[in-house]
């Protein structure tokens, strides 16, 4: 009897603020462990949690090739160059295997009875669901996505679309919709809800499955990489509900079983339902894209039927002889002449003009701006204006701004006044368009004075408790107040509450 396959096409990451108890790297960690064939990442309307995932993934993969690396016995005498042994006469053997990482995103909506896992199959696909979350957060405010059933209906083609099945009305009228729109492509999703009630639950979404004509896909609606995390999702649920441990009730996880499971685990769980295991896997190939497909496409750039290289050489000689107005000096020559050959070619002067104007646009109004970084190694952007870091006075390594061998796209900061940012980013949306400008966002975490502030009330410490001890953490520390300096404050380390908010 083969061993059961299963690839989890349901999982949450604490992207998903408040809920997921887990980072993306542990999670691939975990599936790595586990040996499934594929993970999804699904955060709630959300792409976020997926870049770092897709790094944990490679990072797994390298150490993987790192291990497996073995010497041969070919050798060849360095006196005589005869050679010893042969190259091929050690086997390389096969490398570990990794989970398949799946871009992913749960849609919850505003209008739907369901909410829906939605997987791209391709690039394009990929480019239609993120269009689709972006129309909805420019509706809403900060942190909220509005989505409806219409949106859905619009354009998802190329998606693998799984509903949740929640048992609320009207959830098999909006199956069968999309299944009409997107045949072939619409799944039921079913997830044990372990209750106690299991199979009877999933005996309902088989025969919402069939009710529908949209096949049974087996998930795990995974919260979490370990059931050691349950406590901490608790807490989560407790911050984001705004109530402590005490008066967290029904809203608290019944037990911890919404952790990553292996292909046994849940081949037991439907082992009445095996073809809802089995269409994971037929799912998580349909599922080709992969983050690395993705690259930057610049702007045009071309200027009066200038091409973007010609006028990028025209810009940087022109830049020459502005710079060194008594003859510019061999070395610079010499790095200008190197770094745009390599940029021409790995095709990226778009890219220095795309700056090079924003930046002649700030000073033309103004506006102070500077180039930063390792903007600074870079002898081009030193001509264009970018940066103002003579190439004699450091000394340069252009290949940590851009290098033919990590085949990665430059990286140029500009600082501008804060006073007059704004002025900037207008510009740039009346000159490309507000639908092909965007900025870019960082996601805040906790460092743990602030995350012994707010565990703390959840705990239902006193607010001069809290306050004692995250005065204990100094500067951006991870890690949390010491023992002796617990007891200092009149506390008793070995207290329940006390300790599980210091954990």
């Amino acid at each position: 009897m083969n061993a059961p396959c299963y690839a989890e096409l349901c999982v949450t990451t604490n992207f998903t603020f408040l809920t997921g108890a887990s980072h993306p790297e542990e999670l691939i960690a975990r599936a790595a462990e586990l040996g499934l064939e594929a993970i999804a990442i699904t955060d709630r309307n959300s792409l976020a949690g997926v870049v770092r995932a897709y790094r944990a993934l490679q990072i797994l993969k390298e150490k993987a090739e790192d291990s497996i690396r073995i010497r041969s016995q070919h050798r060849v005498d360095n006196s005589s160059r005869q050679e010893t042994g042969s190259p091929g006469d050690i086997p390389r053997p096969p490398s570990p295997h990794l989970p398949k990482l799946i871009v992913g995103t749960r849609l919850v909506l505003r209008d739907g009875a369901a909410e829906w896992i939605a997987l791209p199959t391709d690039k394009p696909a990929y480019q239609r669901l993120t269009r689709l979350l972006t129309l909805g957060k420019r509706r809403a405010g900060k942190g909220e996505c509005h989505l409806d059933m219409a949106d859905l209906l619009e354009d998802c083609t190329g998606m693998i679309l799984i509903a949740l099945a929640n048992g609320s009305p009207g959830v098999a009228d909006e199956i069968a919709q999309m299944r009409h729109r997107y045949p072939g492509h619409v799944f039921t999703g079913a997830a044990p809800r372990y209750d106690g009630s299991d199979q009877a639950w999933l005996a309902d979404c088989a025969r919402l499955a069939r009710q529908t004509a949209a096949p049974m896909v087996a998930l795990g609606d995974v919260l979490m990489h370990r059931a050691s995390r349950r406590q901490l999702a608790d807490v989560l649920t407790c911050m984001r509900l705004g109530c402590t441990i005490d008066q967290i009730g029904r809203n608290a996880l019944p037990n911890a079983e919404r952790r990553l499971k292996g292909a046994a685990d849940m081949a037991r769980m439907f082992a009445d339902h095996p073809a809802a295991l089995h269409r994971t896997i037929q799912i998580a190939d349909l599922c080709s894209f992969d983050l690395g497909q993705l690259s930057y496409d610049y702007p045009d750039e071309i200027a009066d039927d200038e091409k973007p290289m010609t006028r990028l050489t025209r810009l940087a000689n022109e830049g020459l002889a502005r710079r060194y107005p008594n003859g510019a000096t061999d070395k610079a020559r010499q790095l200008m002449a190197k770094e745009l050959a390599v940029v021409e070619e790995l095709n990226f002067p778009a890219y220095f003009l795309t700056v090079h104007d924003i930046v002649q646009y700030a000073r033309s109004q103004g506006i102070l701006c500077q180039g930063r970084g390792s903007a600074a190694n870079s002898v081009l952007c030193y001509l264009l204006g970018i940066t103002d870091v003579k190439p004699e006075l450091i000394g340069m390594v252009f290949e940590r701004f851009i290098s033919r061998h990590r085949g990665e796209p430059p990286d140029i900061d500009v600082d501008f006044e804060h006073e007059r940012r704004e002025e900037v980013i207008q510009w740039i949306y009346r000159k490309y368009g507000r639908h092909r400008a965007g900025l870019c966002a960082t996601v805040i975490h906790f460092r743990s004075r602030a995350a012994i502030r707010e565990v703390g009330k959840v705990m239902g410490l006193s607010q001069d408790v809290t306050a004692g001890l995250s005065g204990q953490i100094w500067g951006y520390s991870n890690d949390g107040p010491d023992l002796d300096r617990v007891r200092q404050l009149g506390l008793d380390p070995s207290d329940r509450r006390l300790a599980q908010t210091r954990g």
